[in-house]
């Protein structure tokens, strides 16, 4: 049953894109604590969107706006006594990448770009009770980047701001189904961004990143299969993007509800070298209109992975098809419609 876990988490690095918000790239899974002994993993990633849409009842199309991306984590494991665990956690929590073609004329936002990037380092600590309960927790130490450049010559970049946030959580094991529960709380960060607006002096804006509430579990089933899933909530209402010069009487970016994201998959063991699931996710739209830097709304999602075991070492990948929402945006009430996303993943796993 051990195999699964390492399945789970691949399926969930090739989702990037795919997530609450539409900037998340990172699901802050803590399922590298529960690795038995000292664990080393390293995961990449690739997400390529096919997102346009249209204005004028259809008569103009964006062209494709959403550019493919990489992602990539890195995790260390160790045991330090017999109750207590430390993990450390390399990845990037959010990010967007945004390119209106030049060519999509007379498009209204025609030529304009966007850009977020960010990167974390968390470190846990878990503690695990007589009773198969265990309790963790942790510091992030996150930076983030943003730049943006709008048809009509309005341009904005920030400088590389770095923030601390916390994680707590607890745990419920049964090793003998293979069953565990994890809920984790992960803190909102908020940064204090210096701006530089083309036009204006250099200025400043607050930009949170949300907190989020994960529950994560798996089971045995049956002989050689699990039921494991996801469910996370995100405060996305609380993300906002507003530099003091933009030209608009809304935020650059702000979504006006929160998300649940939900994810559920089926894992079975084949034999002591292969193993294989299957996976489906599910983010509810809102029906609200969007912003123009991320014009989805909710998503469904269907995916695939395999697991080769040798020794200690474990290499998993996976693929999955995201079906994006349909969304209405702000400003220029562009529809965007039939859009999606094929994301693909490998994880290698090292235990020593």
């Amino acid at each position: 049953m051990k195999h699964y876990a390492v399945v789970t988490a691949a399926m969930l690095a090739a989702t990037g894109g795919a997530n609450a918000g539409g900037v998340e790239r990172s699901a802050q899974s803590v399922a590298i604590l529960f690795e038995p002994g000292r664990y080393v993993e390293l995961s990449f990633g690739h997400f390529a969107p096919d997102v346009g849409g249209t204005v004028g009842g259809g008569a103009v199309s964006s062209g494709d706006m959403a550019p493919s991306f990489n992602s990539w984590s890195l995790g260390y494991k160790m045991d330090i006594g017999e109750r207590l665990d430390f993990a450390m956690v390399l990845d990037q929590p959010i990010g967007a990448d945004v390119d209106y073609p030049t060519g999509a004329a007379p498009y209204p936002l025609f030529g304009s770009t966007a850009k977020l990037t960010s990167s974390a380092i968390t470190a846990l600590m878990r503690y695990s009770f007589e009773n198969n309960v265990s309790v963790y927790g942790g510091l992030r130490y996150q930076t983030v980047h943003g730049e943006v450049g709008l048809t009509g010559g309005y341009t904005m970049e920030t400088n590389h701001d770095s923030e601390l946030g916390y994680v707590v959580g607890l745990a419920w094991e049964k090793p003998e189904i293979a069953a565990r529960v994890a809920l984790t709380y992960n803190s909102a960060i908020t940064h204090s961004l210096e701006s530089v607006e083309a036009g204006f002096p250099p200025a400043g804006f607050d930009t949170e990143i949300p907190q989020s509430v994960n529950l994560e579990f798996q089971t045995g089933i049956a002989k050689d299969m699990l039921l494991f899933g996801s469910i996370r909530w995100v405060d996305w209402s609380e993300f906002v993007i507003d530099p003091p010069n933009y030209p608009f009487p809304i935020p650059l970016v702000s979504y006006p509800e929160d998300r649940i994201t939900y994810n559920l998959g089926i894992g079975r063991r084949f034999n002591e070298t292969w193993s294989g699931a299957v996976t489906l996710g599910y983010e509810p739209s809102d029906g609200e209109l969007t912003g123009n830097l991320g014009p989805t709304d909710g998503f469904r999602s269907i995916g695939l992975a395999a697991t080769y075991t040798r020794d200690n070492l474990k290499i998993t990948g996976g693929v999955r098809y995201v079906e994006l929402g349909d969304a209405t945006t702000n400003i220029v009430s562009a529809s965007f419609t039939d859009n999606s996303g094929v994301g693909v993943g490998v994880r290698i796993g090292y235990s020593f």
